[in-house]
């Protein structure tokens, strides 16, 4: 082989690589073959500049070196210049092509589980995170990776010790999955949780929110991670009117989101989507369009609907449900119960209570009818607690007794200040009267 054809050869591979580049095709170019090794290097606007000026290096070295016949400098010429054009669109089209990935890269808020690499941080924040604020997740997330930093000690956890943990952030059954998903994983994956999309959504407790969000940002797979702010989003990008409640309209924007999510950073791109959600399309009309980098394509913002959309059916009306709550404290101790292992808030640590709002002489003979003695009592202020189907609406009264050995009800459990604090998970049901337990009675 001669000079010539060596040279018409790279010239030639160059025209073939630009176009794979242009066209979407040329990853493998850009990324290499190392997963691990690319996330740390692979930087999408340089490489696309990179691999633009190397293209044209190549096209023009060929074209000044073809010089033997007029044809071949014609060809090489013609080539050259085809290969700068590819050069210059590829750059741009990187450069462009990613609006909302940039984004968030530039602007993304600094999570204790974002950026490390951790299959396990992905799930628990996830978990965490369903419907409740980031910020008030940060703590929990500290607290529960400190004492539980992986798989296996979250599948050995002893259960009142797991519910202690959680403490706060309710949906109890959340983590007792968690832990079953946790010994699934121990004994049968070898302690890491599963690469792949369909084997986590076999883990109990992981359904395909979880999963796409573990599977994409832990270790790259291209899935989508629909979450109320990806369905808010989507809903006015699209200017659809359709209920985002129902599963079909969630498939249906599942199968949007896979369409146009890119192949090199679906993690990214998917925590771009739920970022955009949570800073700047924000529910309940106020979204900050003229923050939005991506505004040009929405058609909402456009048509200036952004806060008629999404849409949702009205959730039916919980069912209210009058308590009376009692804080009975001989002031050394203060009186608990279990739950039953079924039904809300199962298994759980409450303070006593029943249905009905109580007067006072009304709660004073509950107390005496478990055989205490009450020495005086305290009527506190009236709170309420709303879960997803019932609302409690409480009034309580802080109880003093000469002795909680007295009582004839074998469910009661005696708690001190420091016990109930370190030992005992009280739900966040009763947060506006768990207070009292740590205070000393008059």
């Amino acid at each position: 082989m001669n000079f010539d054809s060596l040279n018409i050869i790279l010239t030639i591979a160059a025209f073939i690589v630009g176009i794979m580049l242009l066209t979407g095709h040329g990853d493998i170019f850009l990324k290499g073959g190392n997963s691990d090794i690319s996330k740390k290097l692979y930087d999408e606007e340089k490489m696309a500049k990179a691999s633009g000026v190397a293209l044209i290096l190549i096209g023009v070295v060929s074209a000044i070196d073809l010089f033997t016949t007029a044809l071949a400098f014609k060809i090489a010429y013609i080539a050259a210049l085809l290969i700068i054009i590819v050069g210059l669109v590829c750059y741009l089209k990187l450069k462009c092509k990613k609006p909302l990935v940039k984004w968030y890269r530039d602007n993304k808020r600094i999570l204790p589980w974002r950026d490390k690499d951790n299959a396990y941080y992905t799930w628990v924040s996830e978990i965490m995170l369903q419907q409740t604020r980031v910020e008030a997740v940060k703590p929990y997330f500290q607290r529960f990776i400190t004492e539980l930093p992986d798989i296996q000690s979250l599948a050995e956890c002893p259960e009142e010790k797991l519910l202690k943990l959680w403490e706060g952030l309710g949906y109890y059954n959340r983590v007792r999955n968690m832990q079953e998903a946790a010994k699934t994983v121990k004994d049968e994956y070898n302690g890491r949780l599963p690469e792949d999309y369909q084997a986590l959504l076999s883990l109990k407790g992981i359904g395909s929110y979880t999963a796409g969000a573990i599977a994409s940002i832990a270790y790259g797979e291209k899935v989508p991670a629909v979450d109320g702010n990806v369905l808010r989003v989507i809903s006015r990008i699209t200017e659809s009117t359709e209920d985002i409640s129902r599963q079909s309209v969630r498939r249906k924007i599942e199968q949007q989101v896979s369409q146009i999510m890119p192949s090199d950073c679906p993690g990214d791109f998917n925590q771009a989507l739920m970022e955009l959600g949570a800073v700047i399309c924000v529910p309940n009309g106020q979204a900050k369009c003229a923050e939005c980098p991506i505004a040009f394509t929405c058609l909402a913002h456009r048509h200036d609907k952004a806060d008629m959309i999404p849409v949702k059916a009205p959730k039916k009306a919980r069912t209210q449900d009058n308590r009376t709550v009692f804080i009975i404290q001989d002031g050394e101790c203060t009186a608990i119960r279990k739950r039953p292992e079924k039904g809300l808030l199962a298994g759980l640590y409450e303070l006593p209570n029943i249905q009905g709002h109580l007067k006072s002489e009304d709660a004073l003979l509950y107390v005496k009818e478990l055989g205490l003695d009450p020495l005086y009592i305290e009527e506190l202020p009236p709170a309420k607690h709303i879960f997803s189907h019932i609302e409690w609406r409480m009034q309580a009264y802080r109880i003093k007794v000469s002795s909680l050995k007295t009582t004839q009800d074998k469910e009661l459990i005696f708690v001190s200040k420091e016990q109930s604090g370190k030992q005992y998970a009280i739900p966040s049901a009763f947060g506006a009267y768990a207070k009292y337990i740590k205070e000393e009675t008059r």
